[in-house]
């Protein structure tokens, strides 16, 4: 079956993803001067938003301008839902979407999402990387009308906690703001967490008037946000990551020239090579700068995580089988 040079994806899948689209792309496509949008959610300063500027100056560079990039963030452009539209529809060129998004729309995605496949950031690292993880992409096409071209990784998060815990069992009856992707919610849940629901610019603010007793996130997010100052504890999980997919429109990516998607691939590849060297690079810098503001931290022990995992694979097992092979790389990595 014939390949597409640097995608990874075959002549029938990309012909799936068009027919999703009810126009068909040109016969013939000259390479021609573009301009790319390109939507995320994150802010200015995250290292997502940086990576996605950095990708508009690497095709403005090797294309000599003839390919520019326009990059909306903090979801100027709507939530990751609406962008996914955008996307199918062509109206978006590319986004860095969260798994949790396309999960949402895929099982065999938001497999990647499953608890204790890897238990540092360091190991996220090579995971994201690994080919069978990349091959998770191979779905996107047929269910969501875009081409995965690559993972961005957050670290592995933790729960912030306005009161003091020190182990998993500190979670229980505990209204914990975790992003809401059903992964999560069956994870915390198992766990005795309630969670609660409270939009991320809310969150600061609700664990200090105890609408919410603790919430869930990576470190990268709590140290910009100083979540350590509405917070007693900190309990790092080992458990959980949130990598988001560079996706581009199936719609857009099957009327470029051969060329402009060889050298699309290539640039999204190294500046994902980057955000994630940088950002496991980064995190025990982070890890103690919480830890020199006093705040109480505490790490769950292997051990105490085995109930829970048997717990989650019984539920999601059964709708993606293939967290049994990522579990096995994750071992390995």
């Amino acid at each position: 079956m014939t390949k597409f040079h640097g995608t990874g994806l075959s002549r029938r899948q990309l012909l799936v993803a068009g027919a999703v689209l009810p126009i068909a792309a040109p016969t013939i496509v000259r390479a021609q001067s573009r301009e790319f949008r390109l939507g995320l959610i994150t802010p200015v300063g995250h290292s997502w938003n940086n990576s996605a500027l950095k990708l508009g100056e690497v095709l403005a560079r090797e294309t000599d301008g003839r390919i520019k990039m326009t990059v909306f963030h903090s979801g100027q452009l709507g939530n990751e839902s609406v962008m996914m539209q955008q996307l199918q529809s062509g109206a978006l060129d590319m986004g860095i979407i969260q798994a949790a998004e396309l999960g949402s729309r895929s099982n065999h995605i938001a497999a990647i999402n499953a608890p204790y496949l890897v238990r540092s950031t360091q190991a996220v690292a090579k995971f994201v990387r690994h080919p069978q993880v990349l091959k998770l992409f191979e779905v996107l096409p047929a269910e969501t009308g875009t081409i995965g071209l690559g993972w961005a990784i957050t670290g592995m998060r933790a729960v912030f906690s306005a009161k003091g815990i020190d182990s998993v069992g500190g979670l229980n009856g505990m209204k914990l703001r975790i992003n809401p992707t059903p992964v999560y919610r069956d994870f915390y849940q198992s766990l005795g967490a309630a969670p609660t629901p409270i939009p991320t610019p809310q969150v600061f603010d609700a664990m200090s008037n105890g609408q919410v007793d603790g919430l869930e996130a990576d470190i990268e997010f709590s140290w910009n946000q100083r979540f350590d100052k509405v917070s007693r504890s900190i309990l790092r999980m080992n458990a959980l990551f949130m990598p988001a997919a560079a996706v581009v429109s199936g719609r857009v990516w099957t009327a470029l020239p051969d060329s402009d998607k060889q050298l699309i691939t290539r640039a999204v590849s190294s500046v994902l090579d980057e955000q994630i060297d940088s950002l496991a690079g980064n995190e025990p810098n982070l890890i103690e700068k919480f830890r020199e503001t006093g705040i109480a931290m505490h790490e769950v022990p292997t051990a105490d995580t085995e109930a829970s995992i048997a717990a989650f694979d019984k539920i999601w097992l059964p709708k993606a089988p293939v967290i049994a092979e990522l579990r096995k790389i994750g071992a390995e990595v």
